[in-house]
């Protein structure tokens, strides 16, 4: 076989040759071999380049979990090996435990949504559409509510409530970032979610999150097969070989694979074609264990088997005749890379060159190949169907010419000097004696207790011990100066105490240094702050511990988000096979996946898949205080503000509350203004209530007028009809009275005429008869006649 080499030192096989030479075994075993004697025959540092990052790996896991070798720290208190004088308990303190669990389970429970985004040409255009509908609406509403309102239909563009409807173009950005979804959008998401929560990838994220602090490296697979669908598994990074990179991100990597200790009823299990002869041959030889842990280290397992799991990038040449029917139409044929026909007017070749993935499995330390074969789901980008994207996701965010830095590296020496600090703590401890007290027996044989009985050492300790005092004499029984006067005296030994506190304080300084160079300082890691320390300063501390942390979260969040681009890409995968069709048709509604399947079929729909962080509690704090501000002075309603804490994003979350408060403020105008308007129509109302009932007052008030003018009337005709007739009657009576009057009248007139008449017949008569009589006086000359006397008399006829 034709082999390459592009430095000089190439052991990988030539990639300038044909498809057919690359999809050979033998080719396969070029390159397993290559892998093989690069990571543990030749490496780039001393010794084997996969047992040394193995032995690492395995240091720094016994650092995080407190279980680090001890015998440096007895070379480091031994003289000259030799340990007998020292009872110590060497067991070493899990001082960077708590800092490894504390990054952990801080990265670990760091929350997130899921947010995929359709970003092909049609579902853009999709989307352009709906904006375009949604603002023909916000532009026509108020013609289109009239108009509704007459013909009792909504004849909206769009669905959207009336009350969530946006009114500015702002809101209508911000409505198609919040709450416009299309149908294969929440598909999409939903068969996310699916496929991390059948594979568990709660527990996955922590044991990576784990590796990244430990290790600096964390590391997953994703894959496809027909029986469980997209898998997701972890990756230990001890394990773990790949080509030499320096992106920490490992986007440039042409190959990769793990080390896995496999037994042999799974091999034939995953490799159901091989012979027995090669089951035989394997359990035969089963490989070289010491590849996987090294001479002395990890499990030493019988049964199990060293097989190296690989990926490997290549390149391969599209080839495609193009000819002309015909009928005048274009038809293009796929042709093998090696077609290479002379030049002729009725087709031409055309073709591209594209990466591909090879997979294969070996035996370490035989030349058995289990598979090789080109991988039948391979995950290509959309926007460049050119490129292929390994099954693999791997991040080492502190890399440096392919050397990787953790947090657990930069504190294992500061860990060293705390454990031998703890150690010579035990030893001060050990060899400090409790204070004692001084006896001084010839003080003692000069004191008689007046008992019969000498002192006695032993007497002296019980009265010493149990009441404090002493009996002493100041002079002997000689009269001399007594030096022994005090015979018990107290011996103080406080020497230890010095050594304690400075190895305290060293014990502190180191400490210290953990927090400084991990930046996880006293506001982080739990331990008691100052009780003089403000509050604001203990927030700003935690921030920028959280900030010295940050690159870890975000190589966490990195892998995360490459699992959901590689099961994004792998869907279609998944709706090919009947039997995760049906598996997702169980865990899914049909209407999503009905929707899928015109994903499939159309092959048209690209998305970009995001993650909507939860906001730290300094941004949290910032919002709600903001929440809280609109709240007290009435900005918006309470409801409001339990949707907006709903919101991830803290940009869309203070957008959004700033558009409920101005909506909210409009919503008051306008209520203020319909409030104005309807007490002003209830004035004009009431007015006009108060102007009718005063016109129906003035109404009734002149009916009643007329009414009582109308009685008065009929009251004044029948009075004068009344009077009327009474004065007809009193007429009637009064013409009777008349005519009977005149009657008497007229007799009385008459009766007077005729009484007259009467009286001027009798004074006729008289005059006629005083006449005759003084005719007859004359005549005969009588005597004077008295009239007056005779006026009594009646006359004589």
């Amino acid at each position: 076989m034709k082999s390459i080499y592009t430095n000089g030192n190439s052991i990988f096989p030539s990639q300038v040759v044909s498809d057919a030479e690359k999809a050979s075994w033998e080719y396969g075993e070029r390159v397993a071999q290559a892998i093989e004697q690069e990571w543990f025959s030749q490496g780039r540092t001393s010794g084997n380049r996969y047992l040394t990052t193995w032995n690492n790996y395995n240091r720094l896991r016994l650092y995080a979990r407190g279980e680090q070798p001890t015998s440096k720290y007895k070379d480091e208190l031994s003289i000259n090996g030799d340990l007998s004088y020292l009872n110590l308990d060497w067991k070493p303190v899990p001082i960077i435990s708590k800092f490894v669990d504390i990054l952990t389970n801080g990265i670990s429970n760091k929350e997130y949504d899921i947010n995929a985004f359709a970003q092909d040409p049609a579902s853009l255009q999709k989307r352009t559409n709906y904006a375009e509908l949604l603002a023909q609406d916000i532009f026509a509403r108020e013609t289109m509510n009239k108009i509704n309102a007459q013909l009792g239909e909504n004849l909206f563009n769009t669905q959207v409530p009336e009350d969530q409807m946006p009114q500015t173009p702002e809101e209508l950005e911000l409505h198609m970032q919040l709450s416009y979804k299309q149908s294969v959008e929440i598909a999409e998401e939903e068969v996310i979610n699916q496929v991390l929560d059948y594979n568990k990838w709660e527990l996955t994220k922590r044991r990576i999150n784990y590796d990244l602090v430990t290790c600096g490296i964390g590391a997953v697979k994703t894959d496809f097969n027909i029986s469980n669908g997209i898998t997701i598994d972890y990756v230990d990074p001890a394990y773990l070989v790949y080509s030499y990179t320096e992106d920490p991100n490992f986007e440039d990597i042409y190959y990769v694979g793990e080390l896995k200790a496999v037994t042999l009823p799974e091999i034939a299990k995953q490799f159901p074609n091989i012979d027995d002869s090669v089951l035989e041959k394997i359990q035969e030889y089963q490989g070289d264990k010491t590849y996987m842990y090294g001479y002395g280290n990890g499990p030493w397992d019988q049964n199990t088997i060293p097989l190296l799991y690989f990926e490997y990038k290549t390149y391969t040449d599209q080839v495609f005749k193009i000819k002309e029917t015909d009928q005048g139409l274009m038809k293009a044929i796929e042709k093998p890379d090696t077609f290479n026909p002379p030049e002729n007017d009725n087709f031409e070749r055309v073709g591209r060159t594209i990466e591909t993935l090879y997979r294969g499995v070996k035996v370490l330390g035989t030349n058995i190949l289990l598979r090789w074969e080109l991988c039948p789901n391979m995950t290509r980008p959309m926007a460049d169907t050119t490129k292929v994207e390994m099954n693999y996701a791997i991040c080492a965010p502190r890399m440096y010419k392919g050397r990787i830095d953790s947090t657990v590296s930069r504190i294992t020496g500061f860990a060293d000097m705390i454990q031998i600090t703890h150690l010579k703590l035990q030893q001060v401890v050990a060899r400090m004696v409790p204070d004692g007290v001084f006896l001084d027996m010839d003080g003692l044989a000069e004191v008689d207790l007046g008992n019969g009985t000498n002192y006695n050492p032993a007497e002296a300790l019980n009265m010493y011990f149990q009441t404090g005092s002493v009996v002493g004499r100041s002079l002997t029984q000689d009269g001399e100066l007594n030096r022994g006067k005090i015979p018990v005296q107290e011996l103080s030994t406080g020497s230890g105490q010095a050594k304690i506190q400075s190895l305290i304080s060293t014990y502190n300084y180191y400490l210290q240094m953990i927090r400084d160079v991990t930046g996880l300082n006293e506001a982080r890691d739990g331990a008691l702050a100052d009780k003089d320390t403000l509050v604001g300063l203990q927030k700003i501390a935690a921030q920028a511990s959280n900030i010295a942390t940050k690159h870890i979260n975000n190589a966490s969040l990195y892998l995360t988000l490459r699992m959901c681009e590689n099961i994004s890409k792998k869907v279609n995968d998944m709706l090919d096979y009947p039997l995760t069709a049906n598996a997702l048709n169980q865990s899914i509604t049909v209407f999503n996946t009905k929707t899928l399947q015109g994903l499939e079929e159309l092959n048209l729909h690209d998305f970009g898949i995001f993650l909507d962080l939860e906001p730290d509690e300094e941004e949290k704090a910032k919002l709600e205080q903001n929440i809280q501000v609109a709240l007290s002075s009435g900005g918006v309603d309470l409801e409001d503000a339990i949707e907006i804490r709903q919101i991830r994003n803290l940009k869309l979350a203070n957008q959004m509350l700033k558009m409920k408060r101005k909506r909210k403020l409009q919503r008051e105008r306008q209520m203020q203004a319909e409030m104005s308007q309807q007490q002003a129509q209830a004035n004009s109302q009431a007015s006009q209530a108060a102007a009718e009932a005063e016109v129906q007052k003035q109404q009734a008030l002149t009916s009643e007028k007329v009414n009582f003018e109308q009685a008065k009337s009929q009251f004044e005709i029948q009075r004068m009809q009344t009077e009327a007739e009474i004065k007809r009657q009193l007429m009637a009576e009064e013409f009777n009275y008349q005519l009977q009057l005149e009657q008497v009248k007229n007799q009385r007139e008459s009766k007077k005429e005729q009484s007259i008449e009467d009286r001027k017949d009798k004074r006729t008569r008289i005059a006629g008869t005083q006449q005759s009589q003084m005719i007859d006086q004359r005549k005969n000359d009588l005597l004077p006649i008295n009239f007056e006397a005779q006026s009594g008399q009646q006359p004589t006829i």
